[in-house]
């Protein structure tokens, strides 16, 4: 089903006080938005941009989401909505170093579990949400909107828009991305490196079927993963220097093909481009603090990590949920908006941000680097770690939360 414009009742409000202010309409913010409204509070989500209608081909950003993160959004009621036929289970990952003899390997089936993840297209989520968000009576969807001013008082915040509509609530949560407006506004510090890479993303068809794998490679040009789709098709991402970047960029669909199937050691056989190549830069942020007096910040405003572990999206589905949780058991706490409630939503996640955060960055330095002592230390750690099952298991277990 795509999505068109006309199918959504966007609210502009007979009233404008609302217990929660979202400013941002993405997965994350949309999510949120579902799983506070389900909880009985009045929402508002603010979102500059319409939603695009889907074509028929695939879309180019795909992401790989946790068993915990689908069950989070099947507590939303999204998951549910999705269409099967543009879902891929991933049932086994493989990852190679820059030597033939390193590899290591992970099963779902041997750790006990249905799949790793799940592989899905951004615009087919994005579309089953935002239909999702009009159907929840306490939900108002303003859009398109741009933000004007943002006020954070004692008892209440107060977001100024453009076109001159005053919104009221409790709380305000910053939603808005990686160069988030929300958290310039509150005044709060991100430290930004940029890591001088581009993840180069494309869909190909395949000759030989993935049987439900995803394949990685650690190589010295940088890191490629080839993720299953329905059918004999894969996704790319290959995180590259910025320079080969723009080499691939400028590749014949042909050449492409060519130089993905040479780099993945043809696993899955000749590849053909389905979708053209696309690619956006990499970076590392660090956010000072994830609260303010009245405000919150979730997902890519909150952190920003590598793709290598292919955990982005998810990290910020589990800030929705775990604010979602904290607001939802609030007990005799009525004021979603108390800097103390919020504390407890900022301490429960800051563990996992650090521990993802510096995980990708390590990983990002150790497989980056030309040095010989480090090319034999990575390779050997990976086959030293593919045969300890326990350990496996840990990084599994993580990983599907």
């Amino acid at each position: 089903m795509v999505l068109h414009s006309s199918m959504l009742r966007f609210y502009l409000g007979a009233s404008l006080n609302f217990d929660v202010i979202i400013i941002g309409g993405g997965l994350v913010g949309a999510s949120l938005a579902l799983a506070l409204g389900k909880a009985g509070l009045k929402v508002a989500v603010v979102e500059p941009k319409l939603p695009q209608a889907r074509s028929g081909v695939w879309d180019a950003r795909i992401y790989a989401i946790s068993p915990g993160s689908a069950a989070f959004l099947d507590s939303c009621g999204i998951w549910g909505q999705l269409d099967r036929t543009r879902i891929c289970q991933v049932e086994e990952m493989r990852i190679f170093g820059d030597e033939s003899r390193s590899e290591l390997g992970f099963n779902a089936y041997d750790a006990g579990l249905r799949e790793l993840a799940i592989i899905l297209e951004n615009r087919a989520l994005q579309e089953t949400m935002w239909r999702a968000l009009p159907e929840v009576p306490n939900i108002d969807v303003v859009a398109p909107a741009e933000c004007e001013n943002l006020l954070l008082a004692e008892n209440a915040a107060e977001l100024t828009l453009k076109d001159g509509r005053i919104l009221r609530a409790r709380l305000i949560v910053g939603a808005d991305g990686a160069d988030s407006w929300v958290r310039q506004q509150a005044g709060i510090e991100v430290d930004t490196r940029q890591y001088g890479q581009m993840a180069v993303v494309a869909n190909f068809s395949t000759e030989k079927a993935h049987r439900n794998t995803a394949f990685q490679w650690f190589l010295r040009a940088g890191v490629l993963a080839l993720l299953p789709l329905p059918g004999k098709h894969v996704s790319m991402v290959w995180s590259v220097a910025t320079e080969r970047a723009e080499e691939l960029l400028a590749l014949t669909h042909q050449e492409l093909a060519a130089c993905v199937t040479l780099a993945s050691g043809g696993v899955v056989g000749d590849l053909q481009v389905m979708t053209p190549a696309a690619a956006f830069p990499l970076r590392i942020q660090r956010v000072a603090r994830l609260i303010a007096p009245r405000l919150a910040l979730v997902g890519d405003a909150a952190h920003n990590v590598h793709p290598l572990a292919g955990q982005g999206v998810n990290l910020g589905f589990r800030d929705a949920r775990e604010l979602a949780h904290v607001l939802g058991r609030s007990g005799a706490q009525t004021d979603c908006g108390d800097y103390y409630l919020l504390r407890q939503y900022e301490r429960a996640r800051a563990e996992d941000i650090a521990a993802m955060r510096l995980a990708t960055d390590t990983l990002q330095k150790l497989f980056g680097s030309a040095s010989p002592t480090l090319r034999k230390l990575r390779n050997f750690g990976l086959r030293v770690t593919d045969r300890q099952i326990f350990l496996k298991n840990l990084f599994i277990q993580h990983a599907v939360a």
